[in-house]
């Protein structure tokens, strides 16, 4: 017995099997019990009940003849039985319950001399004619319906409280799924340091032991892929520096022009995955100060002035004290400013700032070609382009937006794209007073 409960207990499978089983054998009891009591109910009146036939001959000689009405109305309610008695020149009842035919009944079977048991509308009655009379007593009629509504109503508050029963322990079992559904979407979103929490030992605590060990896995694999990038990344700029060095010794020519571009375009790639990979860090260090927001966000944007399609700065009347990480809140707007100019198509650019509470929120906007809506979710993934045809000179390496997304993320804010084919795109980002790693 121990080894079947033991079996059950580490196996969900088994316990579900059981309460589903319980729960079958319950409403097959409940209803069984309840078809029982209604049969009995509606049989109860078909039989005359022994102390009856034997004790006839007392009640009637307690009526007696001629009979006394007083006393057979007593005896009537005493009983809870119909009495009738007639004669040629009487007709009585004690309750004026006349459900039964007493003119058309059958014998069934003789009591005493005068006394015999008949039938009527199949419901059995004793007859007793004695000195003129005939007495007729039977049982009063019932109403079976109402005990019938009564048991069946009883019988279905049972077999709601069993399901009621049924559900919580079927939701109780069940929760882990929704602790694993939690979980398994947090690590989706990114969150791989997330474990389940487990203390079953079941199927759904083996499940919730390989969805914890496939979040150290992936956070293993993860760490190890960044440890690589940046190993490779630091390596690879002492050979860059090396051929940066012999460039300088090369005469002018456009071929030197081209590998110079071509050098700067492969440090800047190297820069921008080693800044991204920092910032992709959880226990990113910024190196915030006090900067006064719209003094510090204009400054930036007048670099931008001499742009042909023409930059309008919108501006809060008021200024507000943030702690920022200059240099990277600079690089974010750069690279929004620079591809909003890139994909402009030399029309004006907007840049509006504007407080909400305590954040503030940049939005920078274009009158470009647009990005298509297949493309909105997937624009700030590392090295993603929406045009694949587009070469890197016109498109970049796909990191800006990805760069910019991480440093709004790194001051607690976010970063979301607006953009419609043919009209342009903003790009919104939001930004906290404070970062969260500085509260």
């Amino acid at each position: 017995m121990a080894g079947i409960l033991q079996t059950i207990r580490y196996s969900l499978f088994l316990r579900l099997l059981a309460i589903f089983s319980v729960t079958v054998l319950m409403f097959f009891i409940i209803i069984s019990v309840s078809l029982r009591t209604i049969t009995q109910d509606t049989s109860a009146i078909d039989t005359i009940p022994d102390f009856f036939a034997r004790n006839v001959e007392s009640i009637i000689e307690d009526i007696g003849t001629p009979p006394n009405l007083s006393n057979a109305m007593r005896l009537a309610a005493e009983l809870d039985w119909s009495i009738n008695i007639r004669n040629p020149i009487m007709r009585w009842s004690s309750d004026g319950d006349n459900r039964l035919n007493l003119d058309d009944s059958t014998f069934v079977r003789t009591l005493t001399d005068d006394a015999e048991i008949r039938s009527s509308d199949s419901e059995d009655m004793i007859v007793v004619r004695r000195d003129g009379y005939d007495f007729y007593l039977y049982q009063r009629s019932v109403d079976p319906s109402s005990a019938n509504f009564a048991v069946l109503y009883i019988g279905l508050a049972l077999a709601g409280v069993v399901l009621f029963i049924n559900y919580f322990m079927v939701n109780r079992l069940l929760d882990p799924v929704r602790m694993l559904r939690r979980g398994a979407e947090r690590i989706r979103r990114g969150d791989l340091s997330y474990r389940v929490q487990n203390d079953r030992q079941d199927e759904l605590g083996a499940l919730t032991d390989s969805i914890n060990h496939m979040a150290d896995s992936l956070q293993s694999m993860l760490e190890a892929k960044r440890q690589l990038l940046l190993a490779i990344s630091h390596e690879l700029r002492t050979p860059l520096t090396k051929a940066k060095l012999r460039l300088e010794f090369m005469p002018e020519s456009i071929e030197k022009n081209e590998l110079r571009e071509d050098i700067d375009e492969i440090d800047q790639l190297i820069a921008d995955l080693i800044e991204a990979e920092r910032l992709n860090d959880e226990h990113t260090v910024l190196a915030v100060e006090k900067v006064n927001l719209v003094e510090y966000i204009e400054s930036v944007v007048d670099q931008y002035f001499s742009y042909e399609g023409g930059v309008e700065l919108i501006l809060p009347e008021e200024d507000r004290e943030f702690l920022l990480d200059k240099l990277r809140v600079r690089l974010m707007l750069t690279n929004l400013l620079n591809n909003a100019i890139r994909h402009g198509k030399d029309k004006p650019l907007r840049v509006e700032v504007s407080f909400e509470g305590d954040a503030a929120r940049i939005d920078v906007r274009d009158q470009g070609e647009g990005i298509g809506p297949e493309h909105i979710d997937q624009v700030c993934e590392p090295f993603y382009r929406a045009d694949s045809s587009r070469q890197r000179n016109t498109g970049g390496f796909g990191l800006g937006l990805y760069l910019c997304r991480l440093i709004a993320q790194a001051h607690g804010g976010s970063l979301e794209i607006e953009s419609e084919l043919g009209k342009g795109t903003c790009v919104s980002v939001r930004i906290q007073s404070r970062p969260p790693s500085n509260d």
